[in-house]
């Protein structure tokens, strides 16, 4: 893993702009940071290689696109954890999938399009073997997005 100390000013200032926004050629962005695109292609691609940027893409709004029932589903697991894991993680449904500690073993966001099909999601996620129980909590409204984080890189 690496540490704070690993990353220069100029990594951080690339890391902040890729974090508010990737729109934009390595030359646009280059000359916002007021760097060469040469040393701007180098930094990204040394960040590719330590993990730190992993990929690009939007940022969705999924609430706008129709997936208005959304939420969390605590997940108590009595059997195989990696296992419910990984069908966790085939469900078009389920946005994320978390290892956890405390009460549950498992956290699952997800999201759909009407209550029939929320339902439904929570029913096979319910039927997965190893699964014991569920809590589900229905996102009412987002106050803060977590793909809105920018990392303080000081």
């Amino acid at each position: 893993m690496a540490d704070l100390n690993d990353f220069d000013e100029l990594d951080r200032r690339i890391i902040e702009q890729l974090s508010t926004s990737s729109e934009g050629s390595f030359r646009q962005i280059a000359k916002i940071l007021g760097v060469h695109p040469t040393t701007l292609i180098q930094r990204v691609k040394n960040l590719k290689n330590k993990g730190v940027i992993t990929g690009y893409r939007a940022k969705i709004d999924y609430m706008k696109l129709g997936f208005g029932y959304m939420g969390f589903v605590n997940i108590y697991i009595k059997g195989d954890i990696d296992l419910v894991q990984e069908t966790l993680a085939t469900l078009p449904q389920v946005l994320g999938v978390y290892s956890v500690t405390g009460e549950y073993d498992l956290l699952a966001w997800v999201a759909c399009r009407d209550r029939e099909e929320f339902s439904n999601t929570i029913k096979e996620i319910m039927a997965i073997e190893g699964v014991r129980r569920t809590n589900t909590s229905i996102i009412m409204d987002n106050i803060k997005d977590p793909f809105d984080y920018v990392p303080e890189l000081v």
